[in-house]
């Protein structure tokens, strides 16, 4: 199968997760911590229960394929074809009540994010992507993704989820920056990639990500025109510390600055 006539098959997983989020939010949920250390990293029944419908469907349809997944762990990584999926990426907006979270669902082909959908379903808005292309569906309607020029990062729109989850060393570099864009701001998780695809900003260096954090980002901002590196310049979908731009110039700027 070729990754068009997967496509279809991602939405039903991004509606049915969708559909089993969507009563959890905004209410009294019980939050779990699932860190060991003095880090909170919250988990609720959403995320579970999110998880679980499309792991279901992924298996009725696709006996034959990998998962690797937030909250149950990998099943036949090793396969041709695997999924990665992040029930609620940025479940501490969730628990707060923000709708800057979404659903991540990826699909690798080889060990290669092949395609990737960001899925908002309270407000109703998805982005996804084929590394050739990225299209946005919403309240507004249908359009493709595009980012836009920057020619330096003094110009630059920066974003990061929160410096506090950068190690010292690590902040202490994120700070060069901070120091050279034009305008930094924090918070966002999966929707600061969306708005670089959808040229709104042009920079997001993050650290400490997980395959699932990423993988759905990478096709979306890649098909958009956009670069998604580590901060050593490689690939990007196995985590770490991940930089993504708009403007290949900017990408190398704030590469020199992050190793220099």
């Amino acid at each position: 199968m070729t990754v068009i006539d997967f496509s279809a098959f991602i939405g039903r997983l991004a509606t049915a997760s969708g559909e089993t989020i969507l009563p959890f939010f905004r209410t009294s949920l019980s939050i779990d911590d699932k860190s060991k250390t003095k880090d909170f990293d919250p988990v609720t029944e959403a995320d579970r229960a999110a998880e679980a419908v499309m792991r279901r469907l992924i298996k009725a349809s696709f006996p034959q394929h990998g998962i690797v997944g937030e909250e149950f762990g990998n099943e036949r990584e090793d396969a041709d074809y695997v999924w990665v999926l992040d029930p609620i990426d940025g479940t501490k907006s969730f628990i707060g009540g923000f709708p800057i979270w979404g659903t991540l669902i990826a699909l690798l082909h080889k060990g290669a994010p092949v395609y990737g959908m960001m899925h908002q379903p309270f407000i109703g808005e998805r982005f996804s992507g084929d590394n050739g292309s990225a299209t946005y569906k919403g309240p507004s309607g249908e359009r493709r993704l595009q980012v836009r020029r920057c020619a330096s990062l003094s110009e630059a729109t920066s974003y990061t989820t929160s410096p506090l989850l950068m190690n010292e060393r690590d902040r202490a570099i994120f700070s060069r920056i901070e120091q050279g864009a034009r305008l930094s701001r924090y918070g966002g998780d999966c929707y600061s990639y969306c708005m670089l695809a959808a040229g709104h900003v042009d920079l997001v260096v993050e650290t400490e990500l997980k395959p699932y954090d990423i993988a759905a980002l990478i096709p979306i901002v890649t098909g958009a025109g956009g670069v998604v590196t580590t901060w050593e310049g490689k690939p990007a979908q196995g985590g770490g510390r991940i930089i993504a731009a708009g403007d290949a110039r900017v990408h190398e700027e704030a590469l020199k600055l992050l190793n220099g």
